[in-house]
């Protein structure tokens, strides 16, 4: 034993000599990897760092990673995503404290110079990967396996920076032929980084200041706001201390991008919108998104990979539309995951859930490594001409990207802000819509805030139980015209944004006004759908044919320029102030010309003036000549075929809709407290299985259709459940009568008295339904007092046995037998029985 311990030793002796010039080559040449990506304390970033930190470990990244944490002490109070990574804490830098500038993308190179300086990790790294908050680690980014070297750093292309081509790299460097036009994707040895860092901060400090060259064809920053500042700062500071580097145009890809052959990117920058088919993604429209805190919501599915190989048939489009779906995959398992950290309930079970799970899902996710064409460097000294279209033909996008917008990065903010309006009114009709309306909107991407404006008198006021159900600007009600004494609640909706504008100072820059009974399947932007100041955005609605004949001649000096839209507007903020009071003055002027209400001159079928806004609508702006790009791809109503192809944005279902039987029209609803009333809900529509595909487009038709009905009673059922409503599963005998009502909403819902007398399918089928109901409550009841009777049996029986115990001996043993006998049949009689009517009562809960 002795011998084998000495042999062992010489070996493993023979083993370290061998390998000698391995290990002092590691000596020479250490490897400590860290990874850094700076955030502020905002939900936009916050699900960032889900997912690049959920994307960090499963690509098995070496080293720690560290997030850098820009925060204000105000802004500290609050927040809630202290624990959501490895943090670091660096005072914020987005309101400059020598200047007062607003610019957050400072706080990127502020945190590196004082983790630099104050973090006790910085003492024992070697290579530093620093990366930005948007972004998706495909597998390990191991930078000397990347070619980086001691003062010579790998980093993605940028080729949009055309300002180290021009005077701005004369003004801000001694060595404008050293000005590499890169970013993103980072790798430095550390020693460089201290270098480098603080003439970093203080070259985006310096460009950010030079206003006199913020201009769109010195920068390359489309809109001239000098927002691309600190990603000069970094290639002035490089420059600056003599840092060449490596440019790589392969390890990072914008999902939208199509990677070229041979070439396995391990980076995703989801910094520009992308799509596959009807699907579409924009970090822009979450910007205020507390995702990461809602518990089980995810962004909207992407396609599942075989639809994509049945889509394209080109095999490198076909990878590139995977990684689209790769990178928004990523970013719903990381959410799924944080949510089961948060506490959050299990989720239901659904498809898209079941595929997160999957072994497939977890091979395609499998981390990725870089081939032999992916390590290519570009040249060191990038052409000055063209840039663009360079990049454009080695990694195509969509034209339009390509015309219109460069690559930008997330700092750059390319979009105007937007905030969202809708009008109601004190009552429970809609307070439904406001529900499902609210739902949508979380669920559909809309970028800025949206503020409900509601109408309501002082005596509603009192009464009104609905505050809470969405962000509210409380507006007089004209439903009742104060001068004329017209009843026209209309009104409300040009006389609330009247208000609002005179009332809120807000910065958005666009306003989008939608009516309560929508509801949201995407977002509906100024950039997407090309609205601009003087040519707002809106929807066909051309039954207005006053547009056509004399009315529009008698309320317009310009009825040329009327055009027949409403429903959704998309119109920029000084439009809306020089024309909402005209839009409230036409609507009083339309409705008090009761002389032309006729059919045949409004196209109002009940000749009551009741769309008179709608003219106010189209008179008003027609006043001021503001045309309307008028896209017929924003909005559907349920019921109606669509259009192949289009993802519309909206359902507007103010007209009743139908799917065989079933039918649903929100008149019906119109004095029902679905809102209050814990559980309640509209009838379900048919099961998507159930229907006829023969007719594609009726088909397509019905699955709007049930998407529309279901989104609302999804909107509803959240709501009791934030609501604490008790568990509609638990019903019992203390409140039976309570909750019999509510299941019978839950089933049928509750119908207006005034419409039950139609004959329209549903009225008579709830009608029967509720008969069956009331049968069923009658066989409860006597079931009820069966019971009690065999309840008061027993207890009287109980009582004849205490008063026989204090009887003679003999007979209370006699009789005491006797009762027990009894007893034990009563008793067991009603344990059955009570049993029985407990299976009844879950029998009768599971059929509503």
């Amino acid at each position: 034993m002795r011998g084998f311990l000495v042999f062992v030793a010489v070996c493993l002796m023979g083993f370290v000599v061998g390998d000698g010039r391995s290990i002092n080559s590691d000596m020479a040449a250490p490897r400590r990897i860290h990874t850094l990506f700076s955030v502020e304390c905002q939900n936009y970033f916050d699900w960032q760092t889900v997912g690049l930190m959920h994307s960090f470990k499963k690509s098995k990244q070496p080293g720690p990673i560290t997030r850098l944490l820009s925060c204000t002490d105000e802004e500290k109070k609050n927040y809630r995503g202290m624990d959501l990574a490895p943090t670091f804490e660096v005072p914020s830098m987005s309101r400059h404290p020598k200047t007062g500038d607003w610019y957050p993308a400072i706080n990127k190179p502020a945190g590196v110079v004082h983790w630099l300086k104050h973090s006790k990790e910085a003492e024992n790294v070697d290579w530093v990967v620093i990366l930005d908050a948007d972004m998706i680690i495909r597998g390990p980014i191991i930078p000397w396996e990347l070619g980086a070297e001691k003062s010579r750093p790998v980093a993605a292309y940028y080729g949009y920076l055309v300002g180290c081509d021009n005077i701005l790299a004369k003004l801000h460097t001694k060595h404008p032929e050293l000005c590499d036009k890169v970013g993103g994707l980072l790798a430095m040895h550390i020693d460089d980084l201290r270098v480098f860092a603080p003439m970093w901060l203080s070259k985006t400090e310096e460009v950010r200041e030079d206003r006199d060259h913020w201009a769109t064809n010195i920068t390359g920053d489309i809109y001239g706001k000098g927002w691309i500042s600190e990603m000069y700062g970094y290639s002035f500071g490089a420059a600056e201390v003599g840092l060449r580097h490596k440019i790589n145009d392969n390890l990072m890809i914008y999902p939208g991008y199509i990677p070229r052959p041979d070439i396995e990117p391990i980076l995703l920058h989801y910094g520009l919108p992308f799509s596959v088919g009807n699907w579409s993604f924009s970090k822009l429209y979450h910007h205020e998104d507390d995702i990461v805190y809602d518990c089980n919501r995810l962004f909207p599915e992407p396609p599942y990979p075989r639809e994509i190989q049945q889509m394209e048939s080109d095999s490198n489009k076909k990878r590139g539309l995977l990684i689209n779906i790769e990178c928004i995959n990523l970013l719903n398992e990381g959410l799924l995951l944080q949510h089961k950290r948060n506490g959050c309930p299990k989720p239901q079970w659904s498809k898209y859930l079941s595929f997160l799970k999957s072994k497939t899902f977890a091979d395609l996710t499998k981390p990725k490594y870089p081939t032999p064409a992916t390590l290519v460097m570009k040249e060191d000294h990038v052409p000055k001409q063209p840039v663009k279209e360079d990049r454009v033909q080695k990694q195509p996008v969509k034209e339009e990207l390509v015309q219109k917008q460069p690559v930008l990065d997330e700092l750059q903010e390319p979009y105007p802000k937007i905030h969202t309006l809708f009008s109601t009114e004190c009552s429970t009709y809609f307070d439904w819509q406001t529900v499902g309306l609210m739902h949508s909107f979380r669920l559909s991407g809309q970028p800025g805030n949206i503020t409900r404006l509601l109408s309501c008198t002082d005596e509603d006021l009192k009464k009104y139980k609905g505050h809470n159900l969405a962000p509210t600007h409380y507006v007089p009600s004209m439903s009742r015209h104060p001068l004329t004494g017209d009843w026209y609640p209309a009104i409300n909706k040009p006389a609330a944004v009247l208000h609002w504008l005179n009332h809120v100072n807000t910065d958005a820059e666009f306003i989008v006004i939608l009516d309560a009974d929508m509801i949201m399947r995407g977002p509906i932007t100024p950039w997407e759908f090309k609205a601009a100041r003087g040519r707002p955005v809106s929807t066909p609605y051309d039954y207005l044919i006053g547009c056509d004949n004399v009315l529009a001649k008698l309320h317009t000096s310009h009825p040329e320029a009327c055009d027949k839209v409403g429903g959704v507007i998309i119109m920029h903020i000084d439009d809306l102030r020089k024309f909402a009071m005209l839009w409230l003055h036409k609507t009083e002027e339309v409705r008090a010309d009761r002389a032309h209400y006729a059919t045949n001159i409004t196209g109002d079928i009940y000749e009551s003036g009741w769309i008179s806004e709608m003219y106010g609508y189209s008179f008003g702006a027609a006043e001021l000549q503001l045309r309307h790009i008028r896209n017929t791809e924003i909005l559907i109503y349920p019921g109606y075929y669509p259009d192949p192809g289009v993802h519309y944005r909206v359902f507007h279902y103010g007209l009743e809709f139908k799917v065989g039987n079933w039918s649903f029209g929100k008149a019906n609803w119109r004095d029902t407290d679905l809102v209050n009333t814990c559980w309640a809900q509209f009838p379900a529509p048919p099961d998507a299985s159930t229907l006829d595909q023969t007719d594609k487009n009726a088909f397509a038709r019905d699955l709007l259709s049930i998407e529309c009905i279901r989104t609302l009673n999804e909107a509803l059922y959240l709501h009791h459940k934030k609501s604490n409503c008790s568990d509609p599963s638990s019903l019992t005998n203390s409140n039976s009568e309570n909750e019999s009502e509510a299941g019978v909403s839950r089933k049928i819902g509750k119908l207006d008295e005034s419409y039950t007398g139609k004959g329209d399918h549903l009225s008579t089928e709830s009608s029967q339904e509720s008969s069956e109901e009331v049968k069923e409550d009658a066989m409860f009841s006597s079931l009820r007092l069966w019971i009690i009777s065999i309840w008061v049996i027993s207890g009287l029986l109980f009582l004849v046995l205490i008063i026989s115990k204090f009887s003679g001996r003999k007979v209370k043993v006699v009789r005491g037998k006797h009762q027990r006998i009894k007893r034990r049949t009563a008793s067991y009689s009603g344990f059955v029985d009570r049993n029985g009517q407990e299976k009844y009562v879950r029998d009768l809960d599971a059929s509503l």
